[in-house]
């Protein structure tokens, strides 16, 4: 019996730049060092929306607005079954501090497909890139 996650994420813009952050070490090595869009998992009595501000505000120091669902992501990874909802969220500043992550970049949408992402994050990928979201 595989243990279900439900997480949510958020694909930050700013200055038509979207925020990609690289995980740190992880014992599924499946995950680890994968880039994704940050987020997090979603706590008791607690709607998605706050879970993500909360969430990027712990991970990142960032205050982002979440402006409106964008897609869910089903993964069934080798340990676990994600379930995630995506927010297309914004900024007001591109300043941020990695507690968890090993790396962030901010990129043209174009240039996102380059990155080694998590297997959950690679539909959002290619939602955006088919996708004008600017």
């Amino acid at each position: 019996m595989y243990k279900n996650i439900f997480v949510v994420a958020g694909v930050i813009i700013y200055n038509k730049k979207i925020l990609c952050v690289q995980r740190g070490i992880n014992k599924y090595k499946y995950i680890s060092e994968k880039f994704e869009f940050p987020g997090g998992k979603i706590e008791k009595n607690e709607t998605e929306e706050n879970a993500l501000r909360r969430e990027i505000l712990e991970e990142l120091s960032m205050i982002i607005d979440v402006d409106k669902f964008f897609m869910a992501v089903n993964h069934q990874y080798p340990d676990f079954f994600l379930n995630m909802k995506v927010y297309l969220c914004s900024s007001k500043s591109n300043k941020l501090f990695l507690s968890e992550h090993l790396s962030y970049q901010w990129l043209n949408v174009n240039k996102i497909k380059n990155l080694d992402w998590a297997e959950a994050d690679i539909p959002v990928v290619k939602k955006l890139l088919s996708n004008n979201i600017f």
